[in-house]
């Protein structure tokens, strides 16, 4: 099985490479490869795009690497499984309010916006473990459970328009988005790299995931 983690310039990949390759040897899947090649993407049985930084950035970084863009879309409309990590989640949204007006891939109808909290002694970003609050069953989240801890750090979340998108939340002033799926698609706000025994077991359950 071919697992490609997206390389476009958007930070430093070794930890999500190194925790995808773990799992991948877990289930004797196969070597994890990060790549920026449009054609190795293409090829790709199961696709992560991560994100770190702001979603102009990473947005403006993602087109400056001749048919990539392409190349994802690709994937996704073949029905292959496909997962968006932090900016990689939000860029799966129809645009980012950050620093701008910024298209995204548009699979989940919604806009990503500023953080507002009600309580005004929470900081943004929304940086730390946090529990989940889980909406809807998902494959992907086979085995995890109601207020198993996620680690988060950002500014912005991904506002869904259709409740039937949102598959978990968290409570940081107000409900925020914790990850979203619709069909072959699944994004988390979280780094599931980071976030020890939950993360792990998302990305075991997502390499053994065929939507």
């Amino acid at each position: 099985m071919s697992t490609i983690i997206v390389d476009y310039n958007s930070g430093n990949l070794r930890s999500a490479e190194k925790s995808f390759q773990r799992m991948s040897d877990e289930l004797g899947l196969g070597q994890v490869i990060v790549s920026s090649d449009p054609n190795i993407v293409r090829k790709a049985d199961h696709l992560i795009l991560p994100g770190v930084g702001a979603f102009a950035d990473c947005r403006r970084e993602l087109g400056a690497i001749d048919g990539l863009f392409g190349a994802i879309e690709e994937h996704v409309k073949s029905g292959k499984p496909f997962m968006g990590i932090c900016v990689g989640m939000q860029m799966m949204a129809t645009r980012g309010l950050e620093h701008g007006d910024h298209d995204g891939f548009d699979w989940i109808k919604g806009d990503v916006k500023l953080i507002s909290p009600n309580n005004k002694k929470l900081k943004i970003p929304h940086m730390g473990w946090n529990n989940l609050n889980l909406t809807t069953e998902h494959p992907v989240f086979n085995g995890i459970k109601e207020n198993d801890h996620a680690y988060f750090v950002h500014s912005y979340q991904l506002k869904t328009a259709n409740k039937a998108d949102l598959l978990a939340t968290v409570d940081y002033g107000g409900i925020i988005t914790a990850a979203v799926a619709r069909e072959n698609i699944i994004g988390t706000q979280f780094h599931p790299e980071k976030s020890q025994s939950t993360g792990l077991r998302l990305i075991s359950n997502f390499l053994s995931w065929k939507p």
